[in-house]
Order: structure tokens, then sequence, then C-alpha cells
């Protein structure tokens, strides 16, 4: 049997996965790569199971029967996709397990081997993460079941940002409530840091090590300052909700808001949460869908407002983080509409001319690696992100 490692971001009711066969330097391109949809989906309805193998050819495109009487549909559903995978004609072992997990507090700015005291640690995070924490720590008790014995390695998405200055991470409150861990946190790490390591293989190594912007654009997006290849300050905070608008997100808002909504509209956490992170962003502001491709494709006005909104932000959040590195040398754009939507990149590139960055239309239009034109003053990137191999690496690291 060959071995490989296994990492996994377990949410609500969906799980990504992705196979790496465990050589000697882990390869960037994963031998499987898929999601399970449906978990504990209402009404009986069947968990469904997609997977790719590396040539991008579909392997696996099925409905799960779930044991429906088992506590965790999370484990079931694990369950069998372990199994699937020993039965498959590379039969194969599964040497280590590397997990995606959204908070690891100020406590943690590195990947850790997981043990019950490790994972109690995280659980008492989940005030930080009370959306993301517990889904992700479903996972690691699904494989835990699953492969008893296994070592699992949590992957952090705050780690990377632990290196900010500290100034960059207060909030203006009495300090016996930023003591109690209210501070900003940053989120999106592991995407950043794989930037950090592929973009010195794109541009000049001076520029890559100076003062470097990237936007992780998506459903969920963010951005990132970054210098020597480290994190110096971030749109997100507290949570995963500030900063830039997303696809039903509000981003940055004024919390007087909050507190008239509370006050006149009697709305309570229940409402705002939902409001916040599944009524808003580009959902909210065109009416039609947080989804960036369905919008570029609308004619509808509410549609191209979402958009605009959505590019003013970008470049607001640009000029912030520009003014806290002393200067730009060079623009990353990745996460799905970063890397695909063409449209929004010119958008944002034309507002920034002040900066001495000139976008190559043609280059753009092909999602080219580097899309500034020879003369411009900043570099502009387009690199996938490809998380689920830092996790794969970090724990290929981790169990020797």
């Amino acid at each position: 049997m060959a071995d490989a490692i296994l990492t996994l971001n377990a949410g609500s009711s969906s799980i990504k996965f992705a196979l790496f066969a465990r050589n000697t330097e882990i390869s960037r391109k994963p031998e499987l790569v898929g999601q399970i949809d449906g978990i504990g989906a209402a009404g009986g309805q069947a968990a469904h199971l997609k997977v790719k193998d590396a040539s991008g050819r579909v392997t696996a495109d099925t409905d799960l029967e779930l044991d429906g009487t088992a506590q965790s549909p999370q484990k079931a559903a694990l369950g069998l996709l372990v199994d699937r995978l020993r039965r498959s004609d590379a039969g194969w072992h599964i040497a280590g397990v590397g997990h995606r997990i959204v908070h690891g507090a100020e406590k943690f700015s590195q990947p850790v081997v997981l043990d019950s005291a490790m994972i109690d640690t995280l659980r008492g995070f989940t005030p930080l993460a009370p959306l993301h924490q517990p889904h992700n720590l479903a996972g690691v008790d699904a494989l835990t079941a699953a492969l008893p014995g296994i070592p699992q390695i949590a992957c952090f998405d705050t780690a990377f940002h632990r290196s900010q200055p500290d100034v960059a991470q207060l909030f203006a409150l009495p300090r016996a409530i930023t003591a109690q861990g209210v501070r900003r946190y940053g989120f999106h790490g592991l995407s950043y840091e794989y930037i950090a390591e592929a973009l010195p293989q794109h541009v000049d190594p001076g520029v890559a090590r100076g003062r470097v912007i990237v936007a992780h654009l998506g459903n969920g997006a963010s951005m990132c300052a970054m210098k020597d290849l480290k994190s110096r300050a971030s749109t997100m905070g507290f949570t995963a909700v500030d900063g830039l608008m997303m696809g039903t997100r509000t981003g940055n808002l004024d919390p007087g808001v909050l507190l008239y909504l509370m006050d006149y509209l009697k709305m309570d956490s229940k409402a705002l949460t939902s409001l916040l992170y599944k009524e808003s962003g580009l959902l909210g502001v065109s009416g039609i869908s947080g989804d960036m491709r369905v919008l570029l494709e609308s004619k509808a006005p509410e549609a191209r407002e979402a958009i605009d909104l959505f590019c003013y932000r970008i470049v607001r959040e640009i000029g912030s983080l520009a003014a806290a590195l002393g200067g730009l040398d060079a623009l990353v754009f990745t996460g799905g509409i970063g890397e695909h939507g063409a449209p929004v990149r010119e958008q944002v590139c034309s507002q920034l001319d002040w900066l001495g960055l000139t976008l190559n239309p043609a280059a753009n239009a092909a999602n080219a690696t580097k899309i500034s034109t020879a003369g411009s003053r900043i570099d502009v990137c387009v690199i996938p992100t490809n998380e689920e191999w830092i996790i794969a690496r970090h724990t290929a690291k981790l169990i020797g």
C-alpha cells in the first residue's frame, strides 16, 4: 500500500479533502482532491461525494448512504471516505491527517500534533470562532474514530498573522477586555503562507521580500500586508466577517449600525449573525447572488453596484495596507475571484495608477501569472493558492 497524507477542511455541511503521496518531498499536486456535500441534510437527503485525480479526471461522483442512526453524520461520511481510499486501486495507507483549524488564538503560531489535551485546548477557542471551530474539531473526532492511532496535525488559519506587531493586533478597548483575547487575529493564513512560499518564484527575490499586498478574493475575502514574507497587517480582525465585503458577509461595518439594529429593529444575536454572515455582502447589495460570476454576467444595475462596492472596498484597503507597509512593491491576487475574475482585477488596478501601477490588459484577460506591464512600478501577479499543500507539508514534517 502506498503511504499518503490526507488533508481535511471540515465545515458544517461539507468536507473538502485532498490526498498527497508521502514522498521525500510532498508534491504540490495532490493524487486526489474532492468534497463531500450535504452532510446532515434534512429530509433524509443523501450526502454526495465527488473526487478527481491528479489529471482532473472524475473518479467518483456518487451519493453516500449514511447511517441515519449515527450520532455524527461527519463520522459516518469520513468513515466511508477512508474505506473507499483503502479499497481504491492504489490502496492508500493514510500515514497522517492534516486539519485546517480556523482558530489558534494567541497561543499557536505553528502547526501542532493533536492529542486529547490539545483538542480540549482548541475547544476552548470555540467562543472566538463559533461558526467554524466546532465543525473543524468534529472532523478531528471523525478521523480519530476512522483511523485510530494515526497522527493528526492541526494547521491554523490564524497562525501566519502572529508575526504582526502588537499595535496591528490591538483594539481601542479597555485592557480588561483585550486581556480576554479580544484582539485582531486575521484569517486565511494558510493561503497567505502558500503565497509567501510561491512568490519568490515569480518576481525578483528582492521584490518578494519587500512590501507586498496579497488579495485573497473569494466567497470569503481578505487582504494581507507582508514584508520579508511575513504578515504585518490584515483586513480581517477578531472574526472572519471584518474587512472586505464578501459573498454574503458585510465586511467592515460601523458598530453603531449594530446598536441601531438591536435597539430599533429589535434584532437579537441570532438574527444579527444571520444578517452579517449570510444575508449581506454581494448577495445583500445586489439582491441577486453572492456569486461574482453571476453578477458579472448580469445586466441589472444592482449587480453593477455590488461589483463597484466590492472593488472600491479593495482599493480603500490597499491604500490602508500600503500605508502600514510604507509603500508597495507587489500586489498579488489569489482565491476564486482573484484567480479568475479578470474584470475585477482590471477595475481594482485601474484605480491604482497613482501608485505607478500599470496593467497589461491582454495578460490580465488570459489570467497570466504576471499581469503588470514591464514599465509598471508595482509588480502585479495572479498566483493560485494551495492551502492543502501547506497543510500536507506541515503534516509530513511533524509525523516524521
